[in-house]
């Protein structure tokens, strides 16, 4: 997962919007009243803020419940429901006007707000989603907002629940965690749905199968993936296609896991697991795959990244591709900005966008893109699957360990995913890239 759009875009440092209170300390009796009465100004001044930004809403509509009040933001869209979200502490006002989405996110793992379901707390980041160029264009508010987007590797030092953890949200949450969330392929890109009925496990095979399709793999090829997702793909690969593949992960406990797991499914002397990154490849291969890998970089990455996997490939070898983008018309926009993905799921990521992959490939790498394609619907779909999945499995999840905070990060992040992928803000494709020798065998056309 990674940076998206954001929909609540903070002011700039040193404006006349919110700060954070001060650490509590010694002090008379009046120097505390008059710390709490300076917090409740500026607890005021953060509500009137989210909630003129909220009152810009034109398509679709939010009620926001605070002390009671009922707010209505915006205009209900025939047929679709009002989501109502509930204030329970009025610290979600600072940290929403001073964080955007970051905040909003780190209020929902505090409890600051709530929803009655993740249905509803999906639907409301839709309507917000939906109404994201409004919100950004709403007159003298544009100009509040404008200088408070950040590098996705800027940090405020804000504390909170999550300050001071150790690895990533990923890392924290554990195998443990991803084992009851995800299907048996342990699949983390997006499924091929072929229908309503089809199952979670039923379109991640279909996705596994159609990349090997695609990229026509027999015994006779020798295929790298970088940044394995517990095995999914190298599993599926070697076991229906007889090729042999390398698989490389930057996570002891994954290398470990997908280690046990080709073992176990008798493929040792096909399937090698390696602990290491892009920069650590070496030798060539027929073929390169890379599912979800790009999107976890910083945007000064990319370039990097498929001049490494370009380098790997022979002569007439092909990669695929699959990485969520923005839109190209955001993307500038998008990568300077920290939202709560890249800061508290994958810190540091940025999305690419199309126009800004076949920029890198034209200028880092000989390869040409020979087929593009848009799934960003299967992984809407996905993410829905994944956050039912998560509600299925909560009594699991609490006899795994897994702290509330890490566990409310993560079902917020799925449904900030999942409402930005349904409004289009963002996407996914999967491509095929092509060294300069290859060539498509006969009459033949790649089909995704």
């Amino acid at each position: 997962m990674a940076a998206v759009p954001d929909p609540f875009p903070p002011p700039p440092p040193g404006s006349s919007g919110p700060a954070r209170g001060d650490a509590p300390g010694p002090a008379s009796a009046p120097a505390r009243r008059r710390r709490r009465a300076a917090s409740g100004a500026r607890d005021l001044a953060a509500r009137a803020l989210v909630l003129g930004l909220l009152g810009r809403v034109r398509n679709g509509a939010v009620i926001v419940v605070d002390g009671g009040r009922r707010h209505l933001c915006g205009r209900p869209a025939p047929g679709e429901a009002v989501p109502e979200a509930v204030v329970v502490s009025n610290e979600v006002w600072r940290a929403v006007a001073a964080g955007g989405s970051a905040g909003l996110g780190r209020a929902w793992s505090s409890g600051w707000w709530s929803c009655a379901s993740l249905d509803d707390l999906t639907l409301f980041l839709r309507v917000v989603v939906r109404n994201l160029d409004s919100l950004e264009h709403a007159g003298g508010i544009r100009g509040r907002i404008a200088g408070g987007r950040r590098h996705p590797q800027a940090r405020d030092g804000a504390g909170g629940p999550e300050e001071g953890s150790d690895g990533t949200l990923p890392e924290r949450l554990g195998g443990g965690f991803f084992a009851l969330l995800l299907d048996e392929t342990g699949s983390t890109s997006a499924g091929i749905f072929s229908g309503p009925s089809a199952t979670l496990h039923d379109a991640q095979v279909a996705k596994l199968e159609h990349v090997c399709r695609v990229l026509s793999l027999s015994p006779a090829h020798h295929v790298l993936e970088t940044g394995t997702r517990w095995g999914s793909f190298a599993v599926h690969a070697a076991s229906h296609h007889g090729c042999r593949v390398t698989a490389t992960t930057t996570s002891p406990e994954e290398h470990e896991a997908v280690t046990e797991r080709v073992r176990a499914a008798g493929l040792a002397d096909l399937v090698t697991v390696l602990l290491g990154d892009h920069r650590d490849l070496a030798g060539t291969y027929d073929r390169v795959v890379s599912l979800g890998g790009l999107e976890s970089l910083d945007s000064r990455e990319h370039g990097r990244f498929l001049a490494a996997c370009g380098s790997r490939l022979a002569p007439g070898g092909l990669m695929a591709l699959e990485t969520a983008v923005v839109a190209d018309q955001s993307y500038e926009r998008a990568r300077r900005t920290e939202d709560f993905v890249s800061r508290y799921v994958s810190p540091g990521s940025a999305l690419p966008s199309v126009a800004s992959i076949a920029g890198s490939v034209a200028r880092d790498t000989d390869m040409r893109i020979v087929l593009l394609e848009d799934v960003g619907n299967h992984l809407a779909e996905t993410h829905r699957r994944w956050r039912e999945s998560l509600v299925a499995h909560a009594p699991e999840l609490d006899a795994l360990g897994v702290d509330e905070v890490s566990r409310k990060m993560f079902e917020f992040s799925l449904c900030y995913r999942e409402a930005a992928l349904a409004e289009r803000r963002i996407s996914d494709v999967e491509c095929v890239l092509a060294k300069p020798a290859w060539r498509a065998p006969g009459t033949s056309r790649l089909a995704l």
